[in-house]
């Protein structure tokens, strides 16, 4: 089966999600903070007139939360029918790929990013790590800021 996967930087590595998640890719926009959220919650953001929770993913992902600037990005996602956006580093290409060439993750290890991965691809010279939104598990904590 075929496959069309978004590229982007997180913490110097290179992540992937499948496009059909993905609602838009928006320039970085400051974050409204939210009092008793889960560290991971960056604050919301106003999407034409909705409030969207935003996640810094590499927080979320058990790395240094990141200091964004206006080089960073916001991917808007829909999980569970309920849209949420992802801080980026930058976001990188349109990827094209056959799902047998997705690869398990490696069973060592249930910590960091491991949890969060639907697999790893090979794309050019780069291992990309492909997330499984289901399981990132930002869903309801995120959409508790909303």
């Amino acid at each position: 089966m075929h496959r069309e996967l978004i590229t982007f930087e997180v913490a110097g590595q290179i992540f992937a999600l499948d496009i059909m998640a993905i609602r838009e890719i928006r320039a970085w926009t400051p974050v409204t903070p939210m009092p008793r959220v889960p560290h991971y919650v960056a604050g919301v953001v106003n999407l034409r007139g909705t409030v969207l929770p935003v996640i810094d993913l590499a927080a979320r992902l058990g790395w240094t939360p990141t200091e964004a600037t206006p080089r960073h990005a916001i991917i808007v996602c829909q999980v569970n029918g309920q849209s949420q956006g992802l801080i980026v580093d930058s976001v990188s290409d349109i990827v094209a790929l056959h799902s047998e060439t997705l690869q398990a993750p490696p069973s060592a290890g249930q910590d960091g990013v491991i949890p969060f991965l639907e697999g790893l691809v090979a794309i050019d010279e780069h291992m990309v790590m492909v997330l499984d939104l289901q399981t990132l598990g930002t869903s309801g904590d995120a959409l508790a800021a909303a």
